[in-house]
């Protein structure tokens, strides 16, 4: 008799609360074990601005740069995302260990992402001990930035300093995702001011205006959902080749059954497992003719994008757990919104 068995994890749950108070005004988004807590403040504050400039080889050096430099530089891209922050990501992907994401917006690199155990981060390196930053006093609470006259300045709690601590060198900013059971970095993202304001990936205090991405119609949402999707795929597999574990197919009946997930939480309004409409994993699997031995499920919410969402699952004990289930050899990946489900599962042949 054959042995069916669903593995469901924790829930992730990341949301922005926005407040404005007289002359300061503040953009939150915290998290205390998964849930946002408001916070207020009156007094005006005087924000510090970075001047000093540097100069480093690798992915660093990429910002500024146009598209045609980076074509030169890297080569045509393997895949052309979509964001929802007004850049579009070229995806080089062809090797796991050297992954590598450029942000163009206006034909300018504005933000660049990489991970791997050979891609250039320099001055830092994947892998690298969140121990060494720290005793060099790179990792700090507050980081202040000035764009056109306005004025800018991060905040980030202790959690957010351990697991995606944001440092500036000169004008561009660099955020580390850790891997908070290893204590070492896992994946690098670095920005310029602008992008940076835009993602608003910690509480944020400002003077001026707020700088915002441009209003996304339905057609492009399903474009940055496409992105999403896929680069959840690839930066799983990245994570799973690093813990030397097989990367995952790809499965086209269990993206759709994750998508509609993730549609429906949306929709719907809720954030769980078990669906008031169409039930629990093994239902939405059956309904969706996915055949299988095990399967498991991580979801999540609100994150800033799949990159986001990747990195806050390897940091959650159970989401971990299902992500570098070795037993598991083919995923689903569904995006909706800045909702986002993976579906796991281990099959044969026959199915």
């Amino acid at each position: 008799m054959k042995i069916v068995k669903i593995i469901v994890t924790l829930l992730l749950f990341v949301s922005s609360i926005y407040y404005i108070s007289n002359n300061l005004r503040k953009v939150e988004v915290t998290s205390v074990e998964n849930h946002v807590y408001p916070m207020s403040s009156s007094t005006n504050v005087n924000l510090p601005i970075h001047e000093e400039v540097h100069q480093f080889d690798g992915l660093y050096s990429l910002i500024g740069m146009d598209h045609s430099q980076i074509i030169e530089k890297l080569g045509k891209p393997n895949r052309v995302d979509c964001s929802s922050y007004d850049y579009d990501w070229l995806v080089y992907n062809l090797d796991l260990n050297n992954y590598i994401q450029v942000g163009v917006e206006n034909d300018r690199v504005v933000t660049v992402f990489g991970t791997g155990s050979d891609v250039q981060v320099n001055p830092f390196k994947i892998g690298q001990p969140l121990s060494e930053l720290e005793s060099k006093g790179l990792i700090k609470p507050e980081i202040s930035l000035n764009i056109n006259k306005n004025r800018y300045r991060f905040e980030l709690t202790n959690e957010e300093q351990k697991s995606r601590p944001l440092i500036a060198l000169g004008n561009v900013y660099v955020q580390l995702y850790i891997d908070t059971f290893t204590g070492k970095i896992s994946s690098i993202r670095f920005l310029d001011g602008k992008t940076l304001i835009k993602l608003r990936p910690y509480e944020l205090a400002y003077r001026g205006v707020l700088l915002s991405s441009a209003e996304i119609s339905k057609v492009d949402w399903k474009k940055v959902e496409k992105g999403n999707s896929s680069q959840i795929r690839d930066l799983t597999n990245v994570i799973r080749i690093r813990h030397g574990i097989p990367p995952l197919l790809e499965d086209d009946k269990l993206a759709s059954v994750a998508y509609l997930h993730s549609k429906d939480m949306r929709i719907n309004e809720y954030f769980d497992h078990t669906s008031p409409t169409t039930g629990g994993l093994a239902d939405r699997l059956a309904k969706g003719k996915v055949g299988y031995q095990l399967a498991g499920e991580n979801i999540a919410a609100k994150y800033v994008d799949g990159i986001a969402a990747v990195e806050g699952w390897l940091n959650s004990k159970g989401h971990r757990e299902t992500l570098l289930n070795r037993d598991y050899n083919y995923l689903g990946v569904g995006v909706y919104e800045k909702y986002y489900t993976q579906n796991f599962i281990s099959k044969n042949e026959l199915h």
